[in-house]
């Protein structure tokens, strides 16, 4: 008899994230996790139309107060969750706010997957998988991001973040740094959580340079195509298209980490599944932690 196994994913409504679900699904219960309801009934549809099993919870995950709510939502499921993929993810070419004033990117792709995670440790099986989806904007080094004038994570502080304040002398296209500095955290927490709990393991994916996810729709058309015009034709350049993946071979990448029985733990995976670095700053414990310490007393606020 197969072992029944569930699946926690947020952001499950379009993109590499709507991929993602329908390979999980394929290896037990997936939790869809997002904020507009018709379109997670939707995915939830899709899946049950194939003989598979989905539950959804509404939540705004750059919202803190939704995410505690959440978070208890699915605890009280009761499913065997052997995986959490923190997915939810914008790069909006303007500032934004989210409910608490804070800075919508960096609450979005950072803040409120790392409280969604903290609320739900505790509830997790020892042995289940926890990922955050990174990005290599993260790293001033990385190839691409050089090509495309971006000078990678720009942190200061959690609370600077949140503010919106980033370090000067940044990228001058907007809504790069924060996107950049929200992946840069990404990274760092997960490698503090991975030496606080080996009960469980952490890891972050890379992947890739991929069209079509629609991650900059919130911004301005003209600058969302440009950005896409950029990217396909940095693609066709062979020192780029090593880089290049979709949202389906991305999702195959993706569900094969969150599903994984190895117990590998603190492992940043590229897009084709192999280890790989981030910045010279992201691999720094003594960021890690700081970033971690600051992230816990700002979201101390809302506990």
């Amino acid at each position: 008899m197969k072992e029944e196994k569930a699946y926690v994913i947020t952001g499950p409504t379009s993109g590499i994230g709507y991929e993602t679900a329908l390979e999980l699904a394929k290896h037990g219960t997936v939790v869809l996790v997002g904020r507009n309801r018709n379109k997670l009934e939707e995915v939830k549809r899709t899946i049950n139309e194939r003989g598979q099993d989905a539950a959804m919870v509404v939540c705004d995950v750059s919202d803190i107060i939704s995410v505690k709510h959440a978070a208890k939502e699915i605890a009280s499921l009761g499913l065997p969750i052997a995986g959490l993929l923190n997915n939810a993810g914008i790069m909006p070419q303007k500032a934004l706010k989210n409910a608490q004033g804070w800075d919508l990117t960096f609450a979005t792709n950072y803040l409120g997957a790392f409280a969604l995670t903290e609320a739900l440790v505790p509830h997790l099986p020892d042995g289940a998988n926890v990922v955050f989806i990174g990005s290599a904007i993260e790293d001033p080094e990385r190839k691409p991001a050089k090509v495309m004038g971006m000078k990678g994570g720009q942190y200061l502080s959690a609370e600077s973040s949140a503010k919106g304040i980033w370090k000067p002398g940044g990228a001058k296209m907007a809504g790069i740094d924060a996107y950049a500095t929200s992946k840069q955290c990404v990274l760092a927490a997960a490698m503090v959580l991975a030496r606080e709990t080996p009960r469980l393991h952490f890891n972050v994916i890379e992947p890739g340079i991929t069209p079509g996810t629609g991650l900059g729709n919130n911004g301005n058309r003209f600058v969302h195509f440009l950005m896409g015009s950029m990217m396909q034709l940095m693609m066709l350049l062979p020192a780029f298209s090593r880089y290049k993946s979709t949202p389906k071979k991305s999702a195959k990448v993706i569900s094969d980490v969150v599903t994984d029985t190895s117990g590998r733990t603190g492992v940043y995976f590229d897009q084709k599944g192999n280890p790989m670095q981030g910045s010279v700053l992201s691999r720094s414990k003594e960021f890690q932690e700081r970033v971690v310490l600051e992230t816990r007393a700002l979201l101390e606020k809302y506990s």
